[in-house]
């Protein structure tokens, strides 16, 4: 079995739901009451994000590469960071790691290719839903990428950094977030929403109902974690 390293911190509460969703899923594949072998890394975020809002990203890149070292001198066979918005820099990193990382990028769009989706939301951080890092590998694929508009956006990043990493899930911000898609679904013709933040899918997990599907990448970033483990 391979040992899966995790970068975590960034931020902690997606941080335990990766540690909860790997080992689940593992279980449910392996089927012999065995459990994955997983190092944990957790990170200071506040260093990261004020190196991103600088727009430092040659320091950022070496932050995180450094915390990835560590990793892999700990018996890591692969590692991955465990948020969307490092992805940022997530080619340098990797171009440099001494361990494979999966890309958090690269498996949502797997997924939303093997859906069949054409037209996508994204929400996240303010840094991935104006970044170009998801843009471009959606591209590749043929699939459109959209951003809400400027005034969605301000809110949608003010309560992800000032609620959500904080672990505070309220029902008035879940109801404001679906608002958003729904109108984006209504004026813009999306199919589906990438969660471009792996603190959204903790408080818009219910997806019952919706008229389109939401894309955990959480989820998926931890689901092909533990292919990687087992392959």
């Amino acid at each position: 079995m391979k040992t899966v390293g995790i970068i975590g911190g960034i931020a902690p509460e997606s941080t335990i739901q990766y540690y909860r969703l790997i080992i689940a899923s593992y279980r449910e594949k392996k089927q012999d009451g065995s459990y994955p072998s997983i190092l944990i890394n957790s990170i200071d975020m506040k260093t990261m994000l004020d190196l991103i809002s600088k727009n430092e990203l040659p320091s950022v890149t070496k932050y995180l590469l450094g915390e990835v070292m560590k990793l892999a001198n700990g018996g890591a066979d692969f590692g991955l960071l465990a948020s969307n918005t490092p992805h940022i820099v997530f080619s340098d990193i990797r171009r440099r790691s001494p361990i494979p990382l999966i890309s958090i990028v690269e498996a949502t769009c797997s997924t939303a290719q093997a859906l069949g989706l054409q037209r996508i939301a994204l929400f996240g951080t303010r840094f991935t839903m104006q970044g170009r890092f998801y843009i471009e590998e959606f591209s590749k694929a043929g699939i459109t990428l959209i951003a809400p508009d400027l005034e969605d956006q301000g809110y949608i990043h003010d309560k992800y950094m000032n609620e959500l990493v904080n672990g505070i899930f309220l029902n008035e911000t879940r109801a404001h977030l679906l608002a958003i898609v729904d109108k984006m679904r209504k004026q813009q013709g999306i199919e589906g929403l990438v969660l471009g933040g792996t603190e959204l899918p903790l408080i818009m997990k219910e997806t019952i109902g919706q008229p389109i599907p939401f894309l955990d990448t959480t989820k998926i970033h931890a689901e092909q974690a533990v292919a990687q483990m087992l392959s």
